[in-house]
C-alpha cells in the first residue's frame, strides 16, 4: 500500500487561500514605494533662517524629512520625521501635530511622542542648534 501524504487536499487548498490574505495583511503595514526610511539626515543640514520658527510653533522640512519646533523658552527640538509605524514619510503638519498620511499617526512635533496610534514608538530626535542665525539639524550639528 502506498504512503498517504499528511496532507489532505483540502488542508493545501485551504493554505492556497489563507496566504495571498496573509500577504495582504503584511502589505498593509508597510511603506508605500518610494517612502523608504532612508531620507533622514546623515550630516547637518542649513534648514533656513531662525526667524521662521515662533515661540509654541513648529516647522516642518520635507525636503529634509525633519521637523523643528520651538518651546515657549525659545529651545529648538528637531526630530525626524519618518513614521516609526511603518516607515512613512510624514508630510503634514496641523500646529504642532505631525500626521501620517499611512495609516494615521499622530505625533507632537515639540516632543516626538506619540500622540495616535497605531505608531507606538516616538520619532527619533535629531542634533539642532543655531549658527548666524541659522537652524542646523542632523548629526554633527
Amino acid at each position: 500500500m502506498p504512503a498517504r501524504s499528511s496532507a489532505s487536499r483540502r488542508t493545501v487548498l485551504r493554505g492556497a487561500a489563507v496566504a495571498p490574505v496573509a500577504g495582504l495583511g503584511l502589505a498593509a503595514c508597510s511603506a508605500p514605494d518610494g517612502a523608504s526610511a532612508a531620507a533622514t539626515p546623515t550630516a547637518p543640514v542649513d534648514l533656513g533662517a531662525e526667524s521662521e520658527i515662533a515661540q509654541g510653533a513648529a516647522k516642518l522640512y520635507r525636503d529634509h524629512n525633519v521637523v523643528v519646533s520651538r518651546d515657549k523658552n525659545g529651545a529648538l527640538k528637531a526630530y525626524s520625521t519618518i513614521c516609526t509605524h511603518a516607515g512613512c514619510l510624514i508630510n503634514k503638519l496641523q500646529g504642532t501635530t505631525l500626521i501620517c498620511p499611512c495609516h494615521g499617526s499622530e505625533f507632537d512635533a515639540t516632543t516626538g511622542k506619540v500622540v495616535q496610534q497605531p505608531a507606538t514608538e516616538p520619532l527619533a530626535e535629531l542634533p539642532v542648534k543655531t549658527t548666524n542665525g541659522r537652524i542646523v539639524a542632523g548629526p554633527g550639528a
